[in-house]
């Protein structure tokens, strides 16, 4: 008798946990869209391998927590299908590359972009020897050329 009880009551709850769950209306059932995904080389248009694109919501602005992370195969390619219509913060990221970074929004129900990765560019430094540009006007508060003529006191 012990055993038809647990049994009766075991089956109750499942009948209610199953019930529930059928029921329950999803917050994120919107519209949802298929991404695409191409990473190329900037300069030869090869397609990047193993390049992380990172998705993160973006609403009023901010970067929601969470994301989702894929990897490009070896054709430079990835996908992802349940991303909800609204704003996306795409970044893709690869080594020997600048880090691409771009907001998107989101409103088809299949969407394709294609991304250029450049190389690292050198860093801009005043102390190094740059050449002048002729045909920039000179500084305002730049003291006046020295006069060849003239003699030091």
């Amino acid at each position: 008798m012990a055993d038809m009880k647990k049994i009766f009551i075991t089956g109750a709850v499942l009948l209610f946990l199953t019930a529930g769950a059928v029921a329950q209306k999803d917050a994120d059932d919107g519209p949802t869209s298929w991404l695409y995904f191409v990473v190329l080389k900037d300069d030869n248009g090869k397609p990047v391998r193993n390049a992380a694109v990172v998705l993160h919501p973006v609403a009023k602005g901010k970067q929601g927590h969470g994301g989702t992370e894929l990897k490009t195969d070896a054709d430079g390619k990835t996908n992802f299908d349940g991303i909800p219509y609204g704003t996306l913060r795409i970044q893709v990221l690869a080594q020997g590359f600048q880090t691409y970074g771009e907001d998107f929004d989101i409103n088809k129900a299949t969407m394709e972009f294609t991304i250029k990765l450049k190389r690292p560019q050198g860093q801009y430094s005043v102390y190094d020897n740059h050449p002048k540009d002729q045909s920039a006007p000179p500084k305002p508060d730049a003291p006046p050329a020295p006069d060849a003529d003239k003699k030091p006191n």
